[in-house]
């Protein structure tokens, strides 16, 4: 048994719905998925797989869209000077690129600010505002940022400036009062209110130019995708021409990014794990003004130098990233009770703080908040991240008084908080966690799409389904589950941390490929059906393409048996389950950790049944062992017993054999059987132990008498038959035992082991019931 990592949710569809797109060429499949997106017309269809720019909604419908856009072009005629002020993620930078573009190609006297993450903090600051005064800046236009900034736009109005904020964060109930306010969800009219920062300032260049500017696609795309947003209605529309248009970009900045991040087939993927975190990356480790310097330059020569240098602060932030993650494990770890994870270090970088976050909730399936220290301030700033039952959000706003700042949502949350608070905070939110939500509430969730057959997975049917990307939120990529047997499974990697499996079903063949599922490589027997969750995709290796399936989750239901006989079993042991139980002949612990059962003890029934049995020695009796199994009921049984004299190997003396060597033993009256063992050896080709053998078995029928090493034939012994003899039938009985036990293959031994489980094919009535 493997249990799976997550909870494993089935997107059920009523029948229904199906019938909405009867007549589409659809494969069965594909309604599905369609259904499963709330999508049930065939205009609806046809939209989704087809985006249109037609589709796009009027930049104009935006409120305050025709104020802004008449400001910003008095502003160029009157040759006043215009801040693009930005945020330091991946949308910030996209969208402070589009907006200067944009003001360049009307002529417009203009500059970019993006506040540094460490000393300004997140959205516009009064000194910033100031300096921008100072310097003679009329007009400020925030990008992916400024809707909660009711001071500084108060600050903007005392200076003289204009501030036109376009943003697409939440508005809280104080909106700013600036000269303009570009948001779809301040803009009752705007059909779609799910834009990125990066998709309000395309519609505020949009407007400003006066025709559709597609050259800005690209950088869309790119601020889109990485900023999370949900991938349907304008977003999908804005994402498939901006991935069209990457793919073909003349940007010099955009093409020596690509090259960095070597690139080959480019699709959101690529946006969402090579170009978004490295953009991100710079923001978190410095000023992000190098982000904004690669997406304007026009020398191809330094688009590569920025390029490379941003690529060595994304490396360098991996390596921060693994650092600060490894050092929380070890809070973790010492406070295993806590169903909250808090933990803080002052030399902790701020700008990775979400992603450590991130990190540990996947690892611990825990509400993590990670803080970085401030003693000279007396404060501590992080941020959170939650598990899907649990509103983080709400949670920590029953407390708000412990924060001198906090903002977020469900799911995610930056803080801070004076350093006494902290312990505080931990206890009140475990406190929550155990009163209000079960264990099994903390397992995070994984959707499945459907259930596939091996035989139906083909490269045609994963064809069929890249037709819903760009995959992204609102719109993931569709999770399948199949149950196979694999036919080989291996470690990969120079880690040895990844998983390979291969499948293989009449003519279909599959690779299952587990990106750090290296560890259940142990966990996993021969001959096992296996449940994998997984994304499909298509692997292309020498012109070759074949169906792969990479791993999110997997399960084991049967009970497995892992066959380590005549392995060295001091090896084994140490890595015992604790909730294991080792069985064998002997009376003591083999090991203090884990529980210890000799066969036939009376001790066995006050043991409770467990998932594993380590069977440590053969049995003396086949009941033996299968009483035990029968008992314990495991679904993992680990055989790692070895044969140190073999009975089965062992060359059953003839009935010639015994007839021989009892008229030598009458005829020489007391024999000696070490003084003569080398002559027999030489003369009958028998060894010591068929000697002592026989000598036994003699004895034990009364032929003779066994003194000293010597053995002397009785007077008028009874005729009996030599498989009469108790030695003869227990070493008889204990060679069947190896033979079925040790020397059989696997698959025997697996067969005998499902035969003698009587509780599989008839479980005990507690188990029937569930009491």
């Amino acid at each position: 048994m493997l249990d799976s990592k997550m909870k494993w949710r089935y997107n059920q569809v009523e029948d229904h719905n199906s019938s909405l797109l009867k007549d589409t060429n659809l494969s069965p499949l594909l309604k599905q998925l369609f259904i499963q997106r709330g999508i049930t017309t065939n205009e609806e269809v046809q939209r989704f797989l087809s985006p249109q720019i037609d589709d796009l909604h009027h930049p104009f419908l935006l409120k305050d869209m025709e104020k802004a856009v008449q400001r910003i072009h008095k502003a160029i005629q009157n040759e006043e000077k215009i801040l693009v002020f930005g945020d330091y993620d991946a949308d910030g930078v996209s969208s402070t690129a589009v907006m200067l573009k944009a003001l360049t190609e009307l002529g417009a006297t203009c500059d970019f600010y993006i506040p540094n993450r460490f000393t300004e903090g997140y959205g516009p600051n009064e000194a910033a505002f100031r300096n921008a005064s100072e310097q003679g800046y009329k007009v400020i236009i925030t990008v992916d940022t400024g809707i909660t900034s009711v001071h500084e736009a108060n600050i903007a109005n005392e200076l003289g400036m204009d501030l036109i904020i376009t943003d697409h964060h939440e508005p809280q109930t104080n909106i700013p009062e600036s000269f303009a306010i570009i948001h779809p969800k301040c803009s009752p009219e705007y059909p779609f209110n799910e834009l990125a920062g990066v998709g309000v300032a395309f519609k505020f260049a949009e407007a400003l130019l006066g025709y559709f500017p597609s050259q800005f696609l690209s950088y869309t795309a790119i601020g889109t995708i990485a900023d999370l947003v949900p991938l349907f209605d304008e977003n999908r529309v804005l994402a498939s021409y901006g991935l069209k248009e990457l793919r073909a970009t003349t940007d010099v900045g955009l093409k020596a990014l690509i090259q960095v991040c070597q690139i080959e087939d480019l699709d959101e993927q690529s946006i969402g794990f090579s170009i978004g975190p490295r953009l991100n990356a710079v923001g978190r480790l410095q000023d992000a003004d190098l982000a904004v310097e690669l997406l304007l330059t026009e020398d191809m020569e330094a688009a590569l130098e920025i390029a490379n240098e941003i690529n060595k602060i994304n490396d360098e932030r991996k390596k921060v990233v693994q650092r600060i993650v490894s050092e929380a494990d070890q809070i973790v770890n010492s406070k295993p009770e806590r169903r909250i994870i808090v933990v803080s270090n002052e030399a902790w970088n701020q700008g990775v703080l979400g992603i450590v976050a991130s990190h540990l909730v996947r690892k611990y399936d825990r509400p993590a908040i990670v803080l970085s220290t401030q003693p000279e301030n007396g404060v501590v700033k992080g941020s959170a991240r939650s598990i899907p039952a649990f509103d983080l959000f709400e949670g920590c706003m029953r407390m708000r008084d412990l924060f001198t700042h906090f903002g977020g949502h469900s799911q995610a949350a930056g803080m801070t908080l004076p350093i006494e608070n902290v312990d505080k905070l931990e206890l009140q939110l475990d406190d929550i966690l155990n009163n209000e939500l079960a264990e099994e509430d903390l397992k995070q969730e994984l959707e499945i799409s459907g259930q596939l057959n091996m035989e139906n997975i083909n490269i045609e049917l994963i064809k069929d389904i890249s037709k819903l990307a760009p995959f992204g939120m609102k719109n993931p990529k569709p999770v399948f589950q199949i149950k196979e047997i694999p036919s080989d499974i291996k470690r990969i990697g120079s880690k040895k941390n990844h998983l390979k499996m291969q499948f293989r079903k009449n003519s279909t063949r599959m690779d299952a490929i587990g990106f750090g599922w290296g560890d259940a490589y142990n966990q996993i027997a021969p001959h096992t059906p296996i449940q994998i969750a997984g994304e499909l995709s298509i692997n292309e290796w020498n012109g070759n393409q074949t169906a792969q399936l990479m791993i999110q989750d997997m399960k084991i239901d049967e009970w497995q048996l892992f066959d380590y006989r005549g392995k060295r079993r001091e090896n084994i042991i140490p890595h015992v389950e604790e909730d294991a139980v080792i069985i064998s002949n002997q009376t003591e612990s083999i090991t203090s950790e884990v529980s210890h059962v000799s066969y036939n003890s009376d001790i066995i029934s006050d043991h409770n049944r467990c998932r594993t049995v380590y069977i440590n020695d053969l049995p003396k009796q086949l009941d033996d062992l299968k009483y035990v199994i029968n008992y314990f009921q495991p679904k993992k049984i680990v055989v790692c017993y070895e044969v140190e004299s073999s009975n089965y190997l062992f060359a059953f003396p003839s009935r010639e054999d015994f007839v021989w060597y009892y008229a030598l033993i009458k005829k020489q009256g007391p024999f000696h059987v070490a003084a003569n063992v080398e002559s027999l050896k030489k003369h009958k080709g028998w060894n010591e132990d068929k000697i002592n053998f026989m000598s036994e078995v003699f004895s034990d029928l009364g032929f003779v008498k066994i003194k000293d090493g010597k053995v002397t034939a009785l007077d008028n012994p009874l005729k009996k038959d030599l498989t009469e003899s108790t030695v003869y039938q227990a070493r008889e009985k204990q060679s069947e035992i190896e033979k079925q036990l040790y020397y059989s293959n696997y698959e025997d031994l697996r067969k005998w082991f499902m035969e003698s489980m009587d509780y599989l094919e008839n479980p005990r009535e507690e188990a029937t019931h569930g009491i």
